[in-house]
């Protein structure tokens, strides 16, 4: 029976509430594990010390000889726990959501570019041929609208709009929001697309060795996102930074120099498709320092 209703809520997710499928194979994947080690039937059966239990397995287990990180035993709960309130949602009896709660992790780390290693990678694409022109706007694009890599691998080149300088996109839960295009990253998109001349609606695309000049072939070829990942890392290798750099570094860089530069965290949070505050808050500890930095510089100077 609770197969049936695991199956249930997973196409709700799909359907009702759009969900990617990336998200509920991933909930199918938690929720699967949960079954496989609990060994129930009803939904009856998840009480209070069932899922004690479940934690402390989730704590002591390790896949491929390393225990699971605090964030990924969260995930496995919290895929639990909204499944727990579907259930109450068609008021099946079973243990209330709400007598749940996460465990306590550590604050994500997040890695941003200082100012003059970012300057480094946006230049890094060097020449005017199609694969330079394509980096160069993929970097910029990233820097200027933060955007996630699966959304900018889905940009169509009709999607943006270079006169405007904006354009909406489709994130996370199907939710649109508006992201802003740099003066900088208008002109690196003109001269990219002033050098394309096939008909994909992709915006940006893979350029098989060889067909630089002639691009009659081009068909087919979005770019993926371990594509663009791959990107960025001939991009800071050639910038000489040395540690790793990938997309969601750009958007981390992105909010930070938001911040930093006097912007407010609602704002931020808006053009990030952050859903909660909280997840926009990771950022906060980094500001803090550079407040620090700032009063350390400038703080009680004329004092003798």
């Amino acid at each position: 029976m609770i197969e049936n209703l695991i199956k249930q809520y997973l196409e709700y997710l799909e359907i009702e509430k759009g969900r990617s499928r990336k998200t509920v194979e991933n909930y199918q994947h938690y929720l699967k594990r949960f079954l496989a080690w609990a060994k129930i039937n009803r939904p009856q059966e998840i009480d209070g010390d069932l899922v004690r239990q479940y934690r402390l397995y989730l704590n002591r287990l390790e896949e491929d000889g390393k225990s699971l990180k605090k964030v990924t035993q969260n995930y496995h709960v919290i895929a639990l726990r909204n499944f727990l309130r579907y259930l109450a949602k068609r008021d099946i009896k079973t243990l209330a959501a709400e007598k749940i709660e996460l465990a306590k992790q550590s604050p994500r780390e997040v890695e941003f570019l200082e100012t003059e290693e970012l300057e480094r990678l946006l230049k890094s694409p060097q020449g005017d041929s199609i694969r330079s022109s394509r980096d160069r706007a993929i970097l910029e694009t990233l820097f200027s609208t933060g955007l996630r890599v699966s959304e900018l691998c889905r940009l169509n080149r009709d999607s943006v709009n270079l006169g405007k300088g904006e354009f909406s996109v489709r994130g996370k839960g199907e939710k649109i929001r508006v992201v802003f295009l740099s003066e900088s990253a208008r002109e690196a998109l003109k001269r990219y697309l002033a050098v394309r001349k096939d008909i994909e609606e992709a915006l940006f695309v893979r350029i098989p060795k060889g067909e630089e000049k002639s691009q009659a072939k081009l068909k087919n070829l979005r770019l993926t996102t371990r594509s663009v990942q791959r990107i960025l890392k001939k991009c800071a290798i050639a910038a000489g930074i040395s540690r790793r750099v990938t997309p969601h570094t750009l958007r981390h860089s992105f909010a930070t120099d938001l911040l930093v530069s006097g912007a407010d965290i609602r704002s931020v949070q808006t053009m990030l498709g952050h859903s909660s505050i909280t997840t926009t808050q990771v950022y906060t500890h980094i500001t803090d320092k550079r407040l620090k930095e700032v009063h350390e510089a400038f703080h009680g100077r004329k004092r003798k």
